[in-house]
């Protein structure tokens, strides 16, 4: 078969220049319309960096643990008995699981195929992109413990908000019949097959589990190096150019439009859970409401695009919808919550 990536250019892809490309894109557009503000852009930059380092090694060194021992089959408990009680596991695990939305993907996929109750997968769904061990590290470095608490207990809580209103509505037209007849399980990361039986705890006893945890903890450390960078260079840009009282007058003040507004503004502006951190630090500092920057992040969290694609590769378009309603109805509620305790 011939070639055909070249023959004409109308046909040729625009090259994908990731994370890194656009750091050194913004980093370039500064040096270029604004000198002088060059060099203090890399200080903040080399700054954060250096204060999120140890949030970075914990959370790096925590997952590639989790992962090489196996402890992912535990998840498979979480999902047997009443429906009731697997619901909230479900939601409890979702929240502090140290799998992304692409590696839940194939076991999502394998529970709804043997008849799992669609209201436990879908706590499990729910909660899983909003918290993980990482996410926590990063979170309580940057905006504090307690608003990292308060996010892993609205993840969880956002779990079984989607998973007991599923099961209540369950015999609706909108969850029956769920799945799509031939579901893409592809993933944006790389997924090992997980081990299976009982965790190893000392897993540096099978080669196997030491080369996951090598290769775990490589793969995270890039991954929250590529996105922290990026985030953190905007987060620098943001301060200098975006005007605080514009910030102040959108998502700033008291009562539940800014709280609104705050999950409506996350849901489609959100790409990345971690880079999202310094993004609420900056717009903290700008003016934006607490309970703004809680709803932000919850239903950003849950509609980004890896945990979007995930949901939408599986089921049918109207229990995506209900994925997305339940999404928002839960951040603004969590940021509410944050809002009379912060």
């Amino acid at each position: 078969m011939a070639d055909t990536t070249h023959t004409q250019s109308g046909n040729r892809r625009l090259p994908r220049i990731g994370a890194w490309g656009v750091t050194a894109t913004l980093l370039l557009l500064i040096f270029i319309f604004d000198t002088p503000r060059f060099a203090p852009s890399l200080v903040f930059l080399a700054e954060a960096l250096a204060g999120t380092a140890p949030f970075i090694l914990f959370a790096v060194l925590a997952v590639a643990y989790l992962k090489a021992t196996g402890s992912e089959t535990l998840l498979a408990k979480a999902f047997s008995g009443h429906q009731a009680r697997m619901i909230v596991m479900a939601a409890l695990l979702g929240g502090l699981s140290p799998f992304c939305s692409c590696e839940v993907i194939p076991f999502i996929a394998a529970l709804l195929a043997v008849g799992a109750p669609l209201g436990a997968v879908m706590a499990f769904w729910l909660a899983s992109p909003l918290m993980d061990p990482a996410m926590f590290a990063i979170t309580s470095g940057t905006l504090g413990w307690e608003f990292a608490t308060a996010k892993a207990m609205s993840a969880i809580g956002l779990g079984m908000l989607g998973g007991f209103g599923t099961m209540l509505f369950a015999r609706t037209p909108v969850f029956t019949n769920p799945l799509r007849e031939r579901p893409a399980v592809g993933g944006c990361c790389s997924v090992k097959k997980p081990f299976s039986g009982t965790p190893l705890w000392r897993f540096w006893q099978e080669t196997d589990r030491r080369e996951t945890f090598r290769h775990t903890a490589q793969e995270n450390a890039l991954f929250l190096l590529k996105w922290l960078t990026l985030a953190y260079v905007i987060e620098a840009m943001m301060l200098a150019y975006v005007p605080a009282e514009l910030i102040a007058g959108l998502l700033g003040g008291t009562g539940v439009w800014p709280i609104v507004m705050g999950a409506l503004v996350g849901a489609p502006a959100y790409l990345n859970g971690y880079a999202a951190v310094p993004l609420v630090d900056a717009l903290l500092a700008q003016g934006m409401a607490p309970g703004a920057a809680m709803s932000f992040v919850i239903a950003g969290g849950v509609s980004c695009i890896p945990a979007a694609i995930a949901v939408w590769a599986l089921v049918k378009p109207k229990v995506f919808v209900a994925y997305l309603v339940y999404a928002l109805i839960g951040s603004v509620i969590a940021g509410l919550a944050w809002q009379m305790i912060a």
